[in-house]
């Protein structure tokens, strides 16, 4: 191994002062930067209704009723709440009125998260047993229609 000379450790020397140099300047840069900035992406176009369903037992008659469950489906890729459920009765046959149905539904809000379908509640369909001839509602196919705001 070589001797070092005064020359080589004055270079030596001169070298180690501009590295801490030199890396003190950058280690000032770095807690000095600053700068701005900004991002986008569109949100999710929730474009698609749910699906509201209800579903009860068949062969209901003049004065029974049947429990009714309701649910619904959310096909979106963003979660959203169901809430204020409304339902009415139709019959599709004349001389069988809606009138002699009445029908309720679950109150309250339900979260329903992206692409899931839940069980809202339940409520109940009553076939009202009136003082007058409801032949016409035999073989009949009654129809609980549900809204949500």
């Amino acid at each position: 191994m070589r001797k070092m000379t005064k020359k080589n450790k004055i270079a030596a020397a001169a070298a180690s002062v501009a590295l801490v140099a030199v890396g003190g300047g950058a280690a000032y840069a770095y807690w000095s930067a600053t700068g701005t900035g900004s991002g986008s992406a569109a949100t999710s176009p929730g474009t698609e209704s749910v699906l509201l369903g209800a579903s009860f037992g068949a062969g209901i008659a003049p004065g029974g009723t049947r429990i009714v469950t309701y649910t619904a489906s959310n096909p979106n890729s963003s979660s959203t709440t169901v809430s204020a459920l409304g339902a009415t009765v139709t019959t599709g046959v004349a001389g069988c009125l809606p009138a002699w149905f009445t029908v309720t539904a679950p109150t309250g809000t339900t979260g329903l998260g992206a692409n899931a379908t839940v069980t809202l509640g339940e409520g109940t369909l009553t076939f009202k047993d009136v003082n007058v001839d409801q032949d016409p509602c035999k073989d009949a196919t009654i129809t609980v229609n549900v809204t949500s705001e």
